[in-house]
């Protein structure tokens, strides 16, 4: 080996050490492992991949943590408010795979946590239903005045729906715009409590 390829790997070596000393080389793997875990967990969630837990016993020890927070990381932000009833199903299995991933550690707490949530999306979904039904009700008198004026002017019967009205998608975005704020924010401080679950290295 020449002197100039011998002094160009000792610079090599040296920096690399110091990385090790500052702790670089282990923040790069643990970051690295995180984005490891949220590709898998978002694999899991597109059922790609059958079991977290199977990915993480497969993992060497020291990389499992970081794994699992990357994976309760992209868990925790597929649970979210859902605009129609379908968009429950990808919360669930959301919640569902924490629940696999804390295993016996999880505990009552997460049961809990996870039990609050469930309901918080349900009642949102409920209360949307429920408030926009009110707010059709509150509508239909000014539509039937609106139906009579057009068929004068038009010698047509029509048929409007509440969303027809002009002032009803702006009064109906007010409304979810309070209920967004409210059950957002319950859905946010459950989340940040899981986090800290995991980032506790459950």
């Amino acid at each position: 080996m020449s002197d100039e390829i011998k002094s160009t790997m000792e610079k090599v070596m040296e920096r690399l050490a110091a990385m090790d000393a500052a702790g670089g080389g282990q923040v790069d793997l643990g970051e690295e492992d995180r984005r490891e875990g949220m590709r898998l967990a978002a694999a899991c969630l597109r059922s790609e991949v059958a079991s977290l837990n199977a990915e993480l016993a497969a993992a060497p020890p020291q990389r499992q943590m970081a794994l699992r927070q990357g994976m309760a990381g992209t868990l925790l932000r597929n649970i979210f408010l859902p605009r129609e009833e379908e968009q429950l199903a990808p919360a669930e299995k959301a919640m569902a795979g924490l629940l696999e991933l804390a295993g016996e550690q999880g505990g009552g707490e997460l049961l809990r946590l996870l039990g609050d949530l469930k309901k918080i999306l349900e009642q949102y979904l409920a209360h949307c239903r429920q408030l926009r039904q009110q707010l059709g009700e509150q509508f239909a008198q000014q539509l039937a005045a609106m139906e009579g004026n057009l068929a004068r002017q038009t010698g047509v019967a029509m048929k409007l729906s509440p969303e027809q009205h002009p002032k009803f998608q702006e009064e109906w975005q007010r409304i979810q715009d309070e209920l967004n704020l409210q059950y957002g924010r319950a859905v946010e401080q459950h989340k940040q409590h899981l986090a800290a679950i995991f980032n506790a290295g459950s």
